[in-house]
């Protein structure tokens, strides 16, 4: 089994608090404990929040950089199940408050001022940074969070079982749908795209050449390519070569492992447990392109650290901050390499990242590099959410894809009116 298998949190959730923050109010703040208790008398206490990552040693590894530091006592909430966000923005409401907390850049979180700007610490490294997580990450050219790990997303595969069926690796939906059909065997799948369809949603978007939202803040993803490829991947999804309701979801390995699928969609994180079981039978490819004006895409994730500037700490969280994750590169590439396969942020760090130098890891890096996007800053939890549904009401239902996107333009027109005006 894989590492992953004990915890049911989805990795990368697109829905990230469907919630939202006003909802959110109405939830219990994680049950009600922020660990503020005990210490070792340095003075200050910090609490931080991480969502429960699947990678074994991840949590004795944040709690062991935590105990390194000597300003302040710095308590972990490590935060099981598969509603991290929520519990996130519940707390954030209340006293209970972490004052650091790993989040995604969202621009409702600058708006709100909920998170402090970390510009100053940031500043003397920040040509360090991949110029995508700094941008990512800033909002009227101050920067809000520091990026700790680029989470790449791709298809993983079963080498043999393409080259027993005689299947090419799909650089097209045409291709790809073409494949699921002639690599489902008995109990064996063609592909697997996750339990619910919604970790492939902005690869979609990209991969029909079109984009969340533009550069002037107004909807991207309403394209002819989009609608063709909802009603290619509807056309997948009733064809019976699709895995659907996997033991786990697309973030464990384990469907292409214990050999459910010969297609698993995944994150880079997955790697070396994947290689341990399976070896040299295993490849990756990008999101195949969709329609005449499709390209191949690659997610590009990621985790990133926030300081609350409503806290009571806030000058202390970011001196812890800043020790963490600006300062300790020893810690840093820990985080990216030595549990899951992750892709430093910073250059200096990837270029000395030997794990990822060579093999199939380089092949995710190359991928990253020549066909990876980020995300934007403005694309909220409810846009998030609102493209979701498109998903669920035109791939897993028969609606009309045309319908669906239009009702989530409404959604998305609301939130681009609160963000920009």
């Amino acid at each position: 089994m894989s590492a992953m298998s004990n915890s049911n949190w989805s990795r990368r959730s697109i829905f990230r608090a469907a919630a939202g923050m006003a909802a959110a109010g109405t939830l219990a703040a994680c049950g009600g404990n922020n660990g503020r208790g005990g210490g070792s008398g340095s003075g200050k206490q910090l609490v931080q929040y991480f969502h429960a990552y699947g990678e074994a040693g991840t949590e004795q590894a944040i709690k062991r950089y935590a105990k390194a530091y000597s300003k302040a006592d710095v308590t972990t909430n490590w935060i099981t199940g598969n509603n991290f966000e929520a519990k996130l923005f519940s707390s954030l409401l209340t006293k209970q408050a972490p004052d650091v907390f790993e989040f995604h850049p969202q621009l409702q979180l600058v708006k709100s001022g909920q998170v402090a700007d970390l510009s100053d610490i940031i500043d003397p490294v920040k040509d360090d940074f991949n110029p995508a997580d700094i941008k990512s990450h800033t909002v009227d050219g101050k920067i809000y969070g520091i990026r700790m790990i680029d989470d790449p997303q791709f298809f993983y595969y079963r080498k043999s079982m393409l080259e027993k069926a005689k299947v090419d690796v799909p650089t097209t939906l045409d291709e790809l749908l073409e494949a699921a059909a002639k690599l489902t065997t008995g109990k064996v799948k063609g592909v697997f795209l996750g339990n619910d369809f919604t970790a492939i949603q902005n690869p979609i978007i990209w991969s029909a050449g079109a984009d969340t939202i533009d550069a002037n803040n107004k909807i991207a993803y309403h394209t002819d390519g989009v609608v063709q490829g909802l009603k290619q991947l509807r056309q997948l999804f009733t064809s019976g070569h699709v895995l659907l309701d996997a033991p786990t979801d697309f973030w464990d390995p384990s469907s292409l492992d214990q050999g459910l699928c010969a297609i698993q969609w995944g994150g880079m994180w997955s790697m070396p447990v994947m290689q341990k079981a399976l070896g040299d039978d295993l490849g990756i490819f990008p999101f195949p392109s969709i329609g005449s004006k499709g390209k191949q895409s690659v997610y590009n994730g990621g985790w990133s650290m926030f300081v609350n500037a409503k806290g009571e700490n806030v000058e202390a969280a970011k001196a812890y901050v800043k020790w963490l994750w600006i300062e300790q590169k020893k810690y840093q590439e820990d985080w990216a390499t030595s549990y899951g396969f992750h892709i430093p942020p910073r250059t200096s760090i990837a270029n000395s990242a030997t794990k990822l130098k060579s093999g199939l890891p380089a092949e995710g890096v190359k991928l990253f590099t020549d066909y990876g996007h980020f995300d934007n800053i403005a694309y909220d939890q409810t846009m998030q959410t609102a493209f979701a549904d498109v998903i669920a009401n035109s791939v897993r239902k028969n609606g009309n894809p045309e319908a669906a996107l239009d009702a989530c333009d409404k959604k998305v027109d609301v939130e681009l009116k609160k963000l920009f005006g």
